[in-house]
């Protein structure tokens, strides 16, 4: 077997991390997206699913072409996609083009996600490619946190169609640092044929990997609910303004980097699976205690706005760690008997939890009401329903 230069973790990170920054960057301008399109708040917030269905489509293209022609032509291909959607969503005058914009940059984004993952599972094997999934995970929290903090500053000196340009010259960027500094880790001599079907049944028929995939779709549905509902919530409703919002996502990416911190310690002396389970735990506990909270508010006692605001803010924190510690390790142990087809295997795992999380995203949308009720409560029934998949696949 061909010998694997390992590639540079900040470099992955990057690819990684792109897509998320562009998940998150438009999160504080939502508000005024609608405004400016003359659309409603769920029309703005299904643009977030639109993106996320992209994405799912993405990961099923880019992770079989790459176990053809390699993971660094794609990567450099798929960024390119990227900024063209970029080029669209900073001309869109509706919210029709802006939502086929946003699929456009989803589907090249998503090399970040499954082709990051390929790179890391050709390179890396056992316990440490759990604590690379670690690493990756702490540091990618910088991405979300600091995409409402870039585009909440852009949008009020700029406007909001300034945070697609960022984020073109952002892939730019990354295509030449790809270029100079990515090695290729799956080698013409390791390519081989693979049978995408006969695969894909292989893993539907798997239950530990559709119960991997559907608590990494679980921790993320919240994670993305929260982006896309979060705007209306804490600025629309409790009254934050979008710089405000945005650096609240500095608060949460700390916890979120705490989160992977202490997974990667607890590998030490504790399985995966454990880990995993402590952080479904952690979910759980803090979205039933934020949906106690939201129903006194509306039923009971209406509470200041800056205790509801502190409450809001406290439980993403927590459930962001939560997150953390378990999405990492779901990853991780999801393919571990898939090295075989890790590009094409990955593509299809990401196509299932990203068509799921898309679909989570859309029942926030659903939800919406503009009352501060449902979203607690849906974080509630996604973490019991990830809390139930634990317990009878894995």
């Amino acid at each position: 077997m061909t010998h694997v230069l390992l590639p540079a973790i900040w470099l992955i990170i990057l690819i990684v991390g792109l897509p998320q920054l562009s998940e998150t960057v438009y999160t504080p301008s939502l508000p005024d997206i609608a405004h400016a399109l003359q659309t409603s708040a769920s029309m703005v917030e299904y643009t977030l699913t639109l993106y996320l269905f992209g994405f799912a489509i993405g990961t099923l293209f880019w992770g079989k072409l790459s176990d053809k022609f390699g993971r660094k032509p794609c990567v450099i291909a798929g960024l390119i996609i990227f900024i063209v959607g970029c080029i669209g969503c900073y001309f869109s005058t509706n919210i029709t083009l802006l939502m086929l914009s946003r699929f456009i940059q989803a589907f090249g984004g998503s090399i970040g996600s499954v082709l990051g993952q390929a790179i890391c599972r050709d390179a890396f094997n056992g316990p440490a490619l759990g604590r690379v999934y670690s690493s990756i995970g702490s540091a990618l929290a910088l991405f979300p946190a600091l995409g409402p903090v870039i585009g909440g500053i852009i949008a009020e000196h700029f406007g909001w169609p300034s945070i697609f340009l960022f984020l073109m010259i952002f892939a730019l960027i990354l295509i030449i640092l790809v270029s100079i500094k990515l090695p290729e880790t799956h080698h013409k001599n390791n390519r081989k044929k693979i049978a995408i079907w006969t695969l894909a049944l292989h893993l539907i028929r798997n239950k530990k990997v559709i119960g991997f995939g559907l608590i990494v779709a679980g921790c993320n549905g919240i994670l993305f609910s929260y982006f896309a509902e979060g705007s209306f919530y804490l600025i629309k409703i409790l009254g934050l303004s979008p710089s405000e919002y945005g650096f609240s996502f500095t608060l949460i990416a700390a916890a979120t980097m705490m989160g992977g911190i202490l997974s990667k310690k607890l590998h030490a002396h504790h399985s995966s699976e454990v880990i995993m389970s402590y952080g479904l735990a952690i979910i759980t506990i803090t979205a039933l205690i934020f949906s106690l909270i939201a129903f006194a508010n509306h039923s009971i006692v209406p509470l200041p706005n800056g205790l509801m605001i502190a409450v809001t803010i406290m439980s993403q924190m927590s459930i962001a760690f939560g997150i953390c510690m378990s999405t990492s390790n779901a990853l991780a142990l999801a393919l571990v008997d898939y090295k075989h087809a890790v590009g094409a295997a990955s593509s299809l795992f990401g196509f299932f939890y990203y068509g799921v999380i898309s679909l989570f995203t859309l029942g926030m949308g659903v939800l919406h009401n503009g009352t501060l009720l449902p979203m607690p409560l849906y974080f509630l029934c996604i973490a019991v329903f990830m809390t139930i998949v634990q317990r009878i696949m894995l």
